[in-house]
């Protein structure tokens, strides 16, 4: 069969990944530390981060070329897509007795850790294509919606518990590909309804979410302060703190003093001790400080491309299983790029959620490469 690389998509996806590296060394390799005989803050170089870092990027793209180079067809079949689920769920189910504290990560080598709730997302997409391209012609029957509706619970169920961010970017991009694939809008208003009380659970039963919530929506405690005892007690979890809305403010300190050209690279003040996960979560607050709204701009640019090549992919891709894998790591990527943005922007809660391609994340960026690598196997069997 004859092949067509996607240069466009290809060479973006390089580029980001470069530009996440140098934003990754800029954000992390200068540590601050506390010189005992002053008591002063002196900043001292640190290359672990960038180093591994580095090494995730070049086993990602390694991954992504191998994924790149073989036929996505071939995974249009059962043992791909409810077998790379299952192993996702098992992983999902041992990380929260691994990681007991936080339910996240399986610590490796180097301090590098990794994050089985970053692959639900290229497999979910790839069940979930499998899944709607032999359904289709039934998506509205409950023989459909009903085993759909419990892979995707469980995937986000197991995923909430330790990362609320990240089980909201898991649904997503499904709830796109069921509405594509014909999904009858009274079906639409029940799932978003369902997802939006899911949410309010998920955010009621965590301490720190509540805090982040109420942080957002009442930065001043001014509200919260009137309402009856009860309710109070129960919200005003360290909400009387500054600290809950503390990186929302750094954040937009730091967009806002980058100006049209920013600081310079390296020049930021802000990743000093004062804006914390500039390396991670808040990296785009950083790229606005350092290098102004063109920054920002190229990195808006980079993900409007990935849009743009994906959503042509869906409409020239061969077959359905093609066209619904694009969509959904299409949506997945683009979402999970807003919902970071947005939060450094201040207009929505603090999440967690890290930039593709950019935030410091090993997880994220095999993740990532990943996914793009099943998206640029596509679209070479499309041309």
């Amino acid at each position: 069969m004859r092949t067509k690389t996607d240069w466009t998509l290809f060479f973006t996806t390089v580029a980001m990944v470069c530009f996440g590296l140098v934003m990754v060394y800029s954000a992390s390799a200068v540590v601050v530390s506390v010189n005992r005989n002053t008591l002063e803050l002196e900043p001292h170089l640190s290359y672990s981060g960038i180093v591994r870092q580095g090494l995730f990027a070049i086993v990602s793209f390694i991954l992504m070329m191998l994924i790149k180079r073989y036929d996505y067809q071939k995974m249009d079949k059962p043992v791909w897509a409810f077998g790379i689920t299952g192993v996702v769920i098992l992983a999902l189910l041992a990380v929260v007795f691994v990681d007991s504290e936080h339910h996240r990560w399986f610590r490796l080598f180097m301090g590098a850790k990794l994050q089985p709730s970053e692959f639900a997302k290229p497999a979910l997409v790839l069940f979930l294509a499998f899944f709607l391209t032999h359904r289709r012609q039934d998506v509205n029957s409950w023989y459909t919606l009903a085993p759909a509706c419990l892979v995707v619970g469980l995937v986000a169920f197991m995923v909430v518990v330790g990362d609320y961010g990240t089980a909201l970017v898991l649904v997503a991009p499904a709830v796109v590909m069921f509405v594509v694939a014909g999904l009858n809008m009274r079906y639409l208003a029940v799932t978003i309804m369902a997802v939006f009380l899911c949410s309010l659970l998920a955010v009621l039963a965590i301490p720190y979410r509540r805090a982040r919530v109420v942080a957002f929506v009442d930065p001043k405690h001014e509200t919260v302060r009137k309402l009856p005892e009860p309710i109070k007690s129960f919200l005003d979890v360290q909400v009387a703190s500054s600290k809950t809305n503390y990186q929302a403010n750094q954040a937009k300190l730091a967009l806002g003093s980058g100006g049209l050209f920013g600081a310079g690279l390296m020049q930021s003040r802000q990743k000093h001790r004062y804006l914390p996960e500039s390396e991670s979560d808040y990296i785009f607050a950083l790229v606005g400080e350092e290098l102004g709204f063109w920054g920002c701009f190229a990195v808006l640019l980079g993900f409007g491309i990935i849009l743009w090549r994906g959503l042509r992919l869906f409409f020239i891709a061969p077959d359905d299983f093609g066209k619904y894998l694009a969509l959904g790591i299409t949506a997945s990527i683009v979402v999970q790029a807003l919902f970071n943005m947005t939060v450094a922007l201040d207009l929505v809660p603090s999440k967690g959620i890290p930039l593709p391609m950019i935030s410091a994340g090993g997880s994220s960026m095999m993740a990532t490469l990943i996914s793009l690598g099943l998206v640029l196997s596509v679209s070479e069997r499309a041309g």
